[in-house]
């Protein structure tokens, strides 16, 4: 072999070269056995980076049922380029089916499995190159997250939003959104997906797509790609293609992953209108790049970015709407002037030079600084005495008469007691509902309260409020404060709280508050005991032990 070709070798296969080369050694001599069964040359893998696609494909979630496809022509993609692709798999869970029931606990919790399980992978195969594909919730920033651990040459593949069925119907006002439709018919078809991909509105799915291309990870303007055209494909494979050229230039996902990058994924975030969620995952992000991203930033951002876009539950828009308009580099080319232009896309380009070349389509969707959707950013955090370390709020979607809210509360140490409550008509205009335990170790899991928001929404009370340790989806509107911190479980005020006491919620002023004097809670907290949910063994139980607080972004210590 020349020096040249040891030298490309090296650069290629920087990982992989251990398990290539035998070195005289028998145990080499055998691990080149085994992957001789593969039956891809032997030779041809000594001399080639071998890329791991870590693909969520599964049939049993519509934003992920296409995904087989897609990293079929990644693959197309790296073979182009010089490169052999391995594909792997890992969890895709959806947030639908385990709405309303005890599924919901483990949700969140997977996020720390689908990382784990994505870096020990790609660490034991020691592979020189990594592509995700991924759709919704958990599994997005879950890629990320695994993505910095490894720091290798990486790209992210956001699989893309469906179509509402509403696009479809007659009867569709050209809105997308629930609260445009009187009839239940129409309602349902504001949340039946048409076609594959992760559900069209900026929930938590879209939130963290926008988000990886705002971090860098994905290649522009791929990220508002509807899950069903084509340009998915094309640019699958140009990703393919990418990743091998990004081994050569050792372009490695920590020099994309930076706290300049996470900063830019703030405002990007408070700007669309992002899911509540964000909250959690770029705190966990930037707990694994090694720097603390406290809540408190978000509120600096949302006096600073307006909510652009009026994408439901903000407004009338839909991601397949963003898509058309421009995309995302469109976004930041909106708030440019804020951003940290230096910064670097997997692309090789740095972000001013993307932004350079963007161009907004359609003003209605993305509307300049000046004409925003809503004058503040969406994401909100409350402080108080009910929420030391913070509480959050999609102030975007929450009537301006419900801005600022006092009420008695109603206590519900669950979730099922507050859907049972409504069901049988016991919540009366006026109330607070508080649903505690249910909470990161609470729950444990932090289960999204979406049931019991959707039952609010059908039962026509207007001055109810809702605050919760548990977590919301993005779909989520009207005043319901989640992440309370601390939780109940370990002692947090929304655990001391009566039937009964006064409860204020002033958005405006970032607060959220009890009208108990701080002598008074103490004397509650004297006669305090935290209620255990059982879980069944198995992880559940470690998770309840290791998490942190949903203020620190739910991550694993």
């Amino acid at each position: 072999m020349s020096n040249e070709r040891k030298d490309d070798v090296a650069v290629m296969k920087h990982k992989s070269q251990d398990v290539f080369e035998d070195r005289g050694l028998f145990v080499g001599i055998a691990r080149r056995s085994i992957l001789q069964g593969l039956g891809i040359d032997p030779e041809e893998m000594r001399g080639k980076p071998i890329i791991a696609i870590a693909n969520s494909y599964t049939d049993f979630n519509p934003g992920h049922t296409h995904l087989r496809a897609v990293a079929e022509r990644v693959k197309e993609g790296i073979w182009a380029a010089g490169g052999i692709p391995f594909e792997f798999g890992v969890p895709a869970p959806c947030d639908g089916p385990a709405n309303g029931n005890d599924g919901m606990r483990f949700i969140l919790a997977q996020r720390e499995i689908i990382a784990d399980a994505v870096e020990t992978y790609v660490r034991s195969q020691l592979f020189d190159g990594l592509v995700t594909l991924s759709s919704c919730d958990k599994i997005n920033p879950a890629m990320l997250m695994a993505a910095a651990r490894l720091d290798l040459p990486t790209i992210c593949i956001p699989g893309g939003a469906c179509a509402w069925n509403i696009r479809f119907c007659s009867g569709g006002e050209g809105s997308i959104n629930t609260k445009d439709y009187e009839s239940l018919e129409l309602k349902i078809q504001t949340a039946t997906p048409a076609t594959c991909g992760a559900c069209e509105i900026m929930g938590t799915a879209n939130t963290g797509q926008i988000l990886m291309e705002a971090l860098g990870m994905a290649l522009p303007r791929t990220s508002a790609i509807p899950a069903f055209h084509e340009e998915v494909l094309r640019k699958a494979r140009d990703a393919g293609r990418r990743v091998v050229q990004m081994i050569r230039e050792g372009l490695t996902a920590g020099k994309i992953l930076t706290r300049q990058a996470v900063e830019n994924a703030v405002m990007v975030d408070v700007a669309i209108g992002g899911s509540t969620n964000a909250t959690l995952h770029l705190p966990a992000l930037a707990n694994e790049i090694g720097f603390e991203l406290p809540l408190q930033r978000f509120n600096e951002m949302n006096k600073k970015i307006p909510t652009l876009l009026g994408i439901a539950p903000n407004g009338p828009h839909g991601i397949v709407d963003l898509y058309r308009a421009g995309g995302v580099p469109a976004v930041m080319s909106r708030i440019s002037g804020m951003l940290d232009l230096d910064c670097l896309n997997v692309s090789g380009q740095k972000l001013g030079e993307i932004v350079s070349q963007a161009r907004v389509e359609d003003e209605s969707v993305i509307p300049p600084l000046d004409k925003p959707r809503l004058p503040e950013g969406a994401t909100v955090v409350l402080y108080g005495n009910l929420a030391p370390e913070g509480a959050v709020v999609k102030q975007s979607a929450v009537d301006p008469s419900m801005m600022t809210f006092t009420g008695r509360a109603l206590i519900m140490n669950g979730e099922q007691e507050a859907l049972d409550a409504l069901q049988a008509g016991k919540i009366e205009e006026g109330t607070v509902i508080v649903i505690r335990y249910e909470g990161p170790k609470g729950g444990p899991g932090m289960p999204e309260i979406l049931a019991v928001t959707l039952q609010l929404v059908m039962s026509g009370l207007d001055r109810v409020a809702l605050i919760t340790d548990g977590r919301f989806s993005g779909a989520t509107s009207g005043p319901c404060v989640g992440h309370i911190s601390p939780e109940a479980y370990v002692g947090g005020p929304i655990g001391l709280l009566e039937d009964g006491d006064e409860i204020t919620i002033d958005i405006p002023n970032r607060a959220i508050s009890v009208d108990l004097s701080s002598e008074a809670l103490e004397q509650r907290r004297k006669v305090w005991q935290p209620i255990q949910k059982p879980v069944p063994p198995g992880y559940m139980n470690r998770y309840r032990k290791l998490v942190s607080s949903a203020a620190k972004g739910a991550v694993l210590g």
